[in-house]
């Protein structure tokens, strides 16, 4: 197999994401997971520098970066279908695994030991796991604060969804966030202009 690894990953941003959705701004996988890893170091940030947690945020941005490469072979399957039933579930995660495993042979020989652990495993730290889930998570409601911003209903129930999935992670980091951050989400460029 060639090593092709980078060019794989470049195409992720040909994988659509909110396919179920009408979306009034189209996302990628690629977009998704550049904004899951800026979420992943400022809710790492906000964990350390704020609350005193022990966690890095240079190995919560570098596995949020990988955290959807293998979509590149996979497609991005919607969360309703994936979570319909543990089957379905269990099986997606058989095929994530596969698809891993065929990404993985795609890298240099010489660098495979460098990527690796990013598909096969766990951060060092496991509390890294639960700030990625977060930030995933956010990203998710950050697009639909967006998107109903716009005008997009499409969104309503998405929101509230995301919202809550959020608030049971009793994350002070989250709550912190949420606070602080993501209001910024629902304004145009010129109110945010005005409160400069």
């Amino acid at each position: 197999m060639g090593n092709h690894f980078l060019a794989y990953l470049y195409r992720l941003q040909n994988i659509e994401r909110w396919s179920l959705m009408r979306s009034t701004t189209p996302e990628n996988v690629a977009e998704h997971s550049f904004h899951v890893a800026l979420i992943a170091h400022a809710l790492c940030s906000i964990g350390r520098d704020i609350f005193g947690h022990d966690v890095n945020p240079d190995e919560a941005v570098t596995y949020a970066l990988f955290h959807d490469a293998t979509e590149v072979i996979t497609g991005d399957i919607p969360t309703p279908v994936k979570h319909h039933n543990p089957q379905i579930l269990a099986n997606f995660r058989e095929i994530e695994s596969l698809a891993a495993e065929r990404l993985l042979a795609t890298v240099p020989q010489e660098l495979r030991e460098a990527y690796t652990p990013l598909f096969k495993q766990k951060p060092a730290n496991p509390a890294t796991e639960k700030y990625l889930k977060a930030a995933d998570l956010l990203d998710a409601y950050l697009k639909c604060l967006s998107e109903m911003s716009a005008g997009n209903r499409e969104f309503a129930t998405a929101r509230r969804q995301s919202e809550d999935k959020l608030r049971q992670l009793n994350m002070p980091e989250v709550e912190w966030f949420l606070d602080h951050l993501a209001p910024g989400f629902e304004r145009t460029i010129d109110e945010l202009s005005e409160e400069e």
